[in-house]
């Protein structure tokens, strides 16, 4: 029986070839291919302005950067998300303040964002978690009543869409991540949706050294710009996933499918909201009934493994870590993230995968679970 990962990439032979006369050309740091990738999810997003960089974290932080955030500065965001959403609040100097989640959708809690809004509150941090997007209709109905700026965190979301329109089509500053892990990949990377061609200079200033270059060979720099310029390698593997990252969503879809079709529910596991239409189910995440087992999570997903199946977990809380821990936050501020992050566990899903993958999954759980039963 093979290993059955919680992901997999998916990199056909043509965008691995490419890659190869991307290497051989002699040009493999950022040069024409990143103007192309860039062009190409520009037509993506119906026509916005995009920048690619080295990783979705990169973008996060330019986008607090084109927001003017920073020491002094209050940004609104979730608990429960990888850290670096957080994290990039810090790096500029600003304060993060969470607001706890849905604990159906799992997402920011759109209706106590506007208690947590003080006279610093700049921006707010939505995540798209496993790909369910926030409701952007009420997400900026709150930030133009207080007047502050929207980072969407859709480092997730790449492919979903909102009332018909496409994540990252509309809206204030869009970041999206390529990790290998994501909906699409360029191995690293990511990209920043601008929301005016006004920001260009400044946006590429900050991702290269802060760099401007003029056509007699002279440079300037005015700003301490940092260092997250894609590469061509990266954006041709890019260029080869965009144009089919639909069909991939497509087929995650149908996987979804068959997992709420198979999955036993008598066993007490929570599932994800049962919705196939607008999100692109980056993961499928189950809350285990830890309260009723005789195993911990970790020994769930051990016996997972010796079954030759991977399971995840995404995410702890942040603000649970050591780091967040020493800035005051505490166990019992944000109960529905505590839960879910303690509880959650990620099972296996990508494109590749088969109808019979999900039926061994399910099996293995309600195998687990039934025996572990208190």
């Amino acid at each position: 029986m093979s290993y059955l990962p919680f992901t997999r990439p998916t990199i056909d032979e043509e965008t691995i070839q490419g890659v190869v006369d991307v290497l051989r050309s002699g040009w493999i740091t950022s040069g024409p291919k990143v103007k192309d990738f860039e062009a190409a999810l520009s037509d993506y997003f119906g026509g916005r302005t995009v920048r690619a960089f080295s990783s979705g974290t990169a973008t996060l932080e330019v986008a607090l950067q084109l927001c003017g955030i920073g020491p002094g500065d209050e940004v609104i965001t979730t608990p429960l998300s990888w850290v670096a959403t957080a994290n990039v609040i810090l790096h500029v100097g600003a304060k993060p303040v969470f607001v706890d989640v849905d604990p159906v959708t799992r997402n920011i809690d759109l209706t106590l964002i506007e208690s947590a809004i003080t006279p610093n509150t700049k921006a707010i941090i939505p995540v798209d978690l496993a790909g369910l997007p926030v409701d952007r209709d009420r997400l900026y109905a709150i930030a133009h009543k207080h007047n502050l700026r929207v980072i969407e965190d859709a480092a997730q979301s790449m492919g979903s869409t909102w009332q018909g329109k496409k994540i990252g089509s509309f809206g204030d500053l869009i970041s999206f991540s390529f990790h290998a892990n994501k909906n699409m990949t360029t191995g690293e990377g990511g990209c920043l949706v601008l929301s005016s061609d006004a920001q260009i200079p400044l946006t590429e200033k900050l991702r290269l050294q802060g760099v401007v270059r003029s056509p007699d060979g002279t440079m300037e720099v005015d700003i301490a710009g940092g260092k997250s310029n894609l590469t061509d390698i990266a954006a041709r593997i890019g260029l080869g996933q965009l144009p089919q990252v639909d069909s991939f969503n497509a087929r995650r879809r149908e996987l979804v499918k068959h997992y709420f079709a198979q999955f036993d529910r008598s066993l007490g596991c929570e599932l994800p909201v049962e919705e196939y239409s607008n999100g692109n189910w980056h993961m499928f995440q189950i809350l285990l009934p830890l309260d009723k087992l005789t195993i911990s999570r970790g020994e769930f997903i051990e016996q997972m493994k010796q079954r030759e199946i991977a399971a995840g977990v995404h995410y702890p809380p942040i603000h649970l870590f050591s780091l967040y821990r020493s800035m005051g936050f505490k166990e019992g501020d944000y109960p529905h993230a505590e839960r879910i992050g303690n509880e959650t566990v990620t099972l296996p899903l990508f494109p590749t995968m088969t109808f019979e993958d999900v039926e061994r999954v399910c099996a293995a759980i309600k195998e687990i679970i039934t025996h572990s039963k208190k």
